[in-house]
């Protein structure tokens, strides 16, 4: 049986995730990137929103779009960093080495998927615990909850990166997708405009675009102390998002760039 089809080998696939992660652990740019990036991005809205007043009974402007960015920080960043990192194990031949192992590209692609998921649980906890303490960001519902929508919408940026890389033949190509595959995304999710307040046919785009479940999700907890059923619906559509991501890029990568 080739690497191409073998079956998911769990040990195989905790190998590569140990792999990834010791990678990770040397490379202090890509940490920095990953783990302070979207605290200083996050404070830059929050010196530009903090004097501007907000309505009698309403959240302040801050705190309804910096809850919103707290998932669409981490899945720019996590999608660049992941469509990089897979890009260059491909050309430098590392990936082609790998593939000639019982390695399947199942196993390789869920390892690095759970490698980078690690990295979004640490990003999503720094991320929000410096928004509530450090920008003083307010929360109708659990933070918890807040941090699990952002780890899920990481690893959407993750999968989609991975995807994304499949079909890039440099690290240039693989950074021009971002306005393919996350602009989109970013102007339609409903942060910018209101979804009903959209044209129809852009309703109807926004309704297929996972970004916009995820600002969903944590328009839900922002507004609601108790869980509700439209967020863990929301939450649940980004996942399987993911998950058919990652098949995808399973399906499509390359054992090298031609």
């Amino acid at each position: 049986m080739s690497a191409a089809t073998a079956v998911l080998n769990p040990r195989l696939t905790a190998a590569t995730t140990g792999r990834v992660l010791r990678q990770l652990r040397h490379d202090h740019r890509t940490i920095a990137m990953m783990v302070l990036l979207p605290s200083l991005l996050l404070g830059l809205l929050y010196l530009l929103w903090r004097d501007v007043p907000s309505l009698p009974g309403q959240p302040s402007v801050f705190d309804r779009v910096g809850l919103t960015m707290l998932g669409i920080f981490p899945f720019v960043v996590m999608f660049l960093v992941t469509s990089i990192a897979m890009l260059r194990e491909r050309t430098s031949g590392t990936l082609e080495r790998l593939l000639t192992t019982p390695l399947s590209r199942l196993d390789l692609l869920l390892g690095y998927g759970l490698a980078f998921g690690v990295a979004a649980a640490v990003q999503a906890l720094v991320t929000v615990t410096v928004a509530t303490t450090v920008y003083d960001l307010e929360v109708a519902g659990s933070l918890w909850l807040v941090v699990l929508i952002a780890v899920v919408d990481a690893v959407l940026g993750v999968a989609l990166g991975l995807l994304a890389s499949a079909f890039a033949r440099s690290e240039f190509q693989a950074v021009q997708f971002m306005p393919v595959i996350v602009l989109p995304q970013f102007f339609l999710c409903g942060l910018l405009v209101a979804r009903e307040q959209m044209a129809g046919w852009l309703q109807a785009v926004s309704d297929v675009l996972p970004l916009t479940y995820a600002v969903e999700a944590l328009q839900e907890v922002g507004r609601s102390a108790a869980e509700t059923g439209t967020m863990w619906r929301d939450v649940g559509v980004v996942a399987g998002a993911a998950v058919l991501a990652l098949a995808l890029a399973a399906a499509t990568l390359r054992r090298r760039t031609s």
